[in-house]
Parts: structure tokens; C-alpha cells; sequence
């Protein structure tokens, strides 16, 4: 028999990945209006592009936005890296590599490729006109061809996404007949928490606090659409495995089951969060208000209270999920089967939103609450109608998704359930 926990797993989780989109959604809907932007739009031919990560400047701002936005960047790409993880094991082993392949290019890549090349172009007109001379389409046509790069906004996360899942592959082929390496690490998770998040951070550190000191933990390069944050590739690599391993065996029988480590000490997380992410904030505005001659030791503190503070902060989404996210809704089922899609046609209604709002004479707060608010709207209502087409529904679409068989070798850590592997994300 599967226990009612797998359920209950699935649930937290699938409703977790909702709430992360809504964060998505708030975090580019409150760029504009950050405290610490300058008092002019950025540039739109001239580098660093800075226009990138702030297509448009508002002189409204709210100081609340620059803390929201600063938490939610210190952990919520890394959790997302590592949900899509939990799944990726699972369904490698029901479908093997090529298919498990086959379905990502067609899931992730083709999505990319479409938004990439046609709707981001469209979202990024009003960043052109409220800095250009010539705020034509012409002149935004030329500038746009002038660029060296091929801006992908905040498609970036699909692209690396894409690239882990390749690598995936290669494990699951490498380890082809000694699967059972991985099922019992995911086991070992279970049974050993403490050390095996421990082992996260400290991968996670290593992974980070170097390309951090080269490069700097802001810059990023970009090769044709492919952009990347220079500092943090392998963090992000850190945690997607990491979710692999965790989901290897199935997310009710691991770390994320239900009354296990995780959930039961959600309140030791929601102290240590907020902690570090103050320890974190405040090690950042010290090494940028000493600038070049800020010693090196103080940088690699930075940085590594950088990492503790993204541990803290998934840890809390996840234990917080866990313990008390396992609902149903109508509202959040719709949620649910729509954010997927949201998510790749946001920017377009964020970035227009923000350039309409300009000349209104309202506070930050008020500007960035629009926006998230009609944003939410319509990239919800837009992905609903979208999803009534068949070819559509099949790549963005969420619905019920079979369950992964239990691993015959896999470790019943002692206390588990019996249930089956979670649904993949990516099925």
C-alpha cells in the first residue's frame, strides 16, 4: 500500500513551486522602484547594460523593496534549482536518459528558444525608450542589433537549468547498474541531516566563495543568449544536485518526508534566516562601503555568510512547506497548473506595467504593488487561455502526473514510509 504521506509530500512541494513564482513575479515587479538605483534610466547601448537587471527606473522608491528584493536573491534561485532536482532521479530511472532528455529539450529548451527570440524582445522595448533619442521601433530595431548579446531577461535560470539536467543524464549513464550509489545517499540524507546539509553548505562555499573573490558576486557575462551571474554557476549546480540526491528515493521517504528532521524543527529555521541573512546584509554594506580596499578576509567572510544564509533561507521554504503547505485549493490547484507558464510570459506585462506607471505621481510602494498585482493577472488569465491549446497545454501545461515506481534497492530509512516517488516536475 503507499501511505497517504506521499501525498501529502507532493502537495508541499508542488504548492512550494507555486509560491516561488509568485515571488518571481513580485521580485521583477518591484526593480523599478529600489532605494539605491540612481536618479536615471540606464543606458541602452552603452555597457555594463545594467538595464538587464533594471530595464526601467522609477523616481518613486521604497526601501522596503531594496530588503525584499535582496532576500529573496540570497535563496530563491537556489531553492528552485534544487526542487527541480527532486525530481530529476525519478524520472530518469522510469524513463531512461534519452527520453528523460527528449522531454526537457522539449519542456525547457523549446520555451527558450521561443521566448527568448520573440517575447523578450517585445518586453524590452519601454528600457529602450525611456533612456533613447530616437524612441522609435526603427531606433529600437537598430540599438537592439547594435547590442553584442542577445538579452534573455530572466529566462537565464531555463538555459542553466537545461544544462544541469544534461549532466543529470551523464550520471544516471555513468552509474548505469550502480544506481543504488545514489538511492543510498538520498537515504543517508535522511537518516543523517545534520551532516548532509552540512555537506551542502560546505560544497555550496567552496563552489561560491572562490568565483566570488575573482570575479565579484554581482557581474555577469553573456555568450549570444546565454547569460550567467560569473559567481554562481556552481552554487546553483550544488543545489540542484543536492535535490537530486534528496529525491532519489522519493521525497516522502527522505529529508522532505512528512514528521521528519526537516519539518519538525521549522522554528530553529525561522530564527536562523533572518539571522543570517542580517549577518550576510550587513558583512555586504561593510565590503561595499570600503570598496577596493576591502581586506580579503573580510571578503570571504562576505561570502560565506552569503551561503549560510541561502542554506537558512531553503531550509526554511522547504521545513515551512512541509509542516504546514500540504492544502488543497481551487484557487491554488489553478495556481499551480498555470505557473509554469507565468513564469516564461511575466517580464513582457512587468516591464510595460513599470514604463506606464511612470508619470503617475504615486509612491514606490503603491507603483510596485500595480504592478505584481495586474502582472499576476494577466500573465494568469494570459496562461489559462494559452493552455487551451492542445500543442501549448503539453509543454506548459500541469496536470496529474504518474507516480515513479519505488526503487527495488533503495534503503527504507528506519521510521519511513512506504509510499512512492513523488511526481517529476518535468514529466
Amino acid at each position: 500500500m503507499s501511505d497517504p504521506s506521499a501525498d501529502r509530500s507532493s502537495i508541499a512541494i508542488d504548492n512550494l513551486r507555486a509560491v516561488i513564482i509568485l515571488l518571481v513575479l513580485a521580485f521583477h515587479s518591484s526593480l523599478a522602484y529600489l532605494a539605491f538605483l540612481p536618479d536615471h534610466p540606464f543606458a541602452f547601448g552603452q555597457p555594463p547594460f545594467t538595464w538587464r537587471a533594471f530595464p526601467i527606473v522609477d523616481a518613486h522608491r521604497f526601501l522596503g523593496f531594496d530588503l525584499f528584493c535582496a532576500w529573496l536573491d540570497v535563496f530563491l534561485m537556489s531553492l528552485f534549482f534544487m526542487l527541480s532536482g527532486l525530481f530529476a532521479w525519478p524520472s530518469l530511472s522510469r524513463k531512461g536518459a534519452r527520453i528523460f532528455l527528449s522531454d526537457r529539450f522539449l519542456r525547457i529548451g523549446l520555451p527558450f528558444a521561443l521566448i527568448v527570440g520573440l517575447w523578450i524582445p517585445l518586453a524590452l522595448y519601454p528600457s529602450y525608450a525611456q533612456s533613447a533619442a530616437d524612441p522609435t521601433f526603427a531606433g529600437y530595431i537598430a540599438a537592439w542589433r547594435g547590442l553584442p548579446f542577445w538579452p534573455a531577461g530572466p529566462m537565464w535560470f531555463l538555459w542553466l537549468l537545461l544544462a544541469w539536467d544534461l549532466g543529470a543524464a551523464g550520471l544516471f549513464a555513468v552509474l548505469r547498474g550502480r544506481s543504488d550509489l545514489v538511492l543510498r545517499l538520498s537515504g543517508w540524507a535522511r537518516e543523517h541531516p545534520v551532516r548532509f546539509l552540512a555537506g551542502v553548505l560546505a560544497a555550496s562555499a567552496l563552489a561560491y566563495a572562490p568565483l566570488a573573490l575573482v570575479f565579484g558576486s554581482s557581474p555577469w557575462v553573456q555568450l549570444g543568449p546565454l547569460p550567467l551571474q560569473l559567481s554562481r554557476p556552481a552554487h546553483y549546480a550544488v543545489y540542484f544536485f543536492a535535490g537530486l540526491a534528496i529525491g532519489a528515493c522519493g521525497i516522502e521517504r527522505g529529508l522532505l518526508a512528512p514528521g521528519g528532521w526537516l519539518a519538525r524543527h521549522w522554528r530553529r529555521w525561522l530564527v536562523a534566516a533572518p539571522l543570517s541573512f542580517l549577518l550576510w546584509i550587513s558583512l555586504t554594506a561593510l565590503v561595499r562601503s570600503r570598496g577596493d580596499a576591502a581586506p580579503l578576509g573580510l571578503q570571504a567572510a562576505d561570502d560565506v555568510s552569503f551561503v549560510i544564509a541561502c542554506l537558512a533561507g531553503c531550509g526554511l521554504a522547504l521545513a515551512s512547506a512541509i509542516q504546514f503547505g500540504r492544502v488543497r485549493a481551487p484557487l491554488l490547484d489553478s495556481l499551480k497548473a498555470n505557473a509554469y507558464g507565468m513564469y516564461l510570459i511575466h517580464y513582457l506585462f512587468v516591464v510595460w506595467l513599470q514604463y506606464t506607471l511612470l508619470p503617475a505621481d504615486l509612491p514606490g510602494l503603491v507603483k510596485g504593488v500595480l504592478v505584481f498585482a495586474a502582472t499576476l493577472i494577466a500573465s494568469w488569465g494570459a496562461t489559462a487561455l494559452l493552455r487551451r491549446v492542445p500543442a501549448v497545454a503539453d509543454i506548459v501545461g500541469s496536470g496529474r502526473r504518474r507516480p515513479a515506481p519505488r526503487p527495488l534497492s533503495a534503503p527504507a530509512p528506519r521510521g519511513g514510509s512506504e509510499g512512492l516517488a513523488s511526481r517529476s516536475a518535468g514529466d
